[in-house]
């Protein structure tokens, strides 16, 4: 189980990076800091998914209530939305064992 939360970390990660990188470029190219929302990501990458996760959560009895919640989650940039997750992931899934340094004399 801690593998399977490893590797969905690091996969998340690695996504968050991608979009740090795009922001970075956008940024480097517009001479201003340049933070893209996952909204205006998710759109570019994939509209028709948005759109069938808005008309899911539109036709639910929990959709109304959720949607405040969801539409300040897409406006917020889409590297903190999908990196805070990986690192959660990726901490839970950590070996716990504890480790034992020991210096060459002590051998």
């Amino acid at each position: 189980m801690r593998l399977l939360l490893r590797i969905i970390g690091t996969l998340l990660i690695a996504c968050a990076v991608i979009l740090v990188i795009i922001d970075g470029t956008k940024s480097l190219g517009a001479n201003a800091i340049v933070i893209t929302p996952l909204r205006d990501s998710w759109t570019q990458m994939h509209p028709q998914s948005l759109a069938a996760v808005h008309d899911f959560l539109t036709s639910r009895l929990f959709g109304p209530g959720l949607q405040p919640a969801v539409e300040a989650l897409l406006g917020c940039p889409g590297w903190a939305v999908i990196g805070v997750p990986g690192l959660l992931l990726a901490w839970a899934g950590r070996s716990r064992r504890v480790r034992v340094f020991l210096r060459q004399d002590q051998l």
